[in-house]
């Protein structure tokens, strides 16, 4: 029995447990009837699950957005830049830069830390690391060019074990 079967039932269950005390509204009993008519349907997908304004790929998408331009405002704030004088070609002197430092330290690989492809192929990581610690997300590949940041080998640190939760407190805490 397939994943979205064993959920049907329980909701079916469920549904069948309340209706018969009528402790359901209508409106309750409608969205259960419509997530097990999505669910019986050949071609079901978690995506297309919607809370009544967006659906969960709308929701993954405007998060993907989100975050690629804020790696990407993060990957332009500069906090200190190196310089040095040289002279070009011609003779004429002119400022190289040497070192920039910025805001928070941003990369794209298509590797994790330890050299393996993200999720054997096909995927990237995003990492940022601020001061309250590390956050990173993964990306298909197709998304490679919305994250304009600066690219490495690997990822440039090792994961730190951070949770859902972890980072919404990191970001909570900037």
């Amino acid at each position: 029995m397939s994943s979205l079967e064993v959920l049907k039932n329980k909701i079916e269950e469920r549904f069948l447990q309340h209706e018969a005390v009528h402790t359901w509204d209508t409106a309750q009993q409608k969205t259960a009837r419509q997530i097990m008519e999505m669910l019986d349907e050949k071609n079901a997908q978690i995506g297309s699950f919607s809370d009544g304004y967006h659906t969960f790929d709308e929701l993954y998408e405007f998060r993907k957005m989100y975050n690629a331009v804020l790696f990407n405002e993060w990957g332009k704030q500069v906090v200190s830049m190196d310089k040095e004088w040289v002279k070009d070609e011609n003779g004429k002197l002119k400022t190289k830069v040497t070192s920039v430092e910025l805001k928070y330290d941003v990369h794209k690989s298509k590797k994790h830390h330890d050299g393996e492809l993200c999720f054997g192929g096909g995927w990237f990581i995003v990492v940022a690391v601020l001061p309250t610690g590390q956050i990173s997300n993964h990306y298909k590949m197709e998304d490679w060019d919305l994250f304009q940041i600066p690219e490495t080998e690997t990822a440039k640190y090792e994961f730190d074990g951070h949770t859902p939760t972890d980072v919404l407190n990191r970001l909570k805490a900037l």
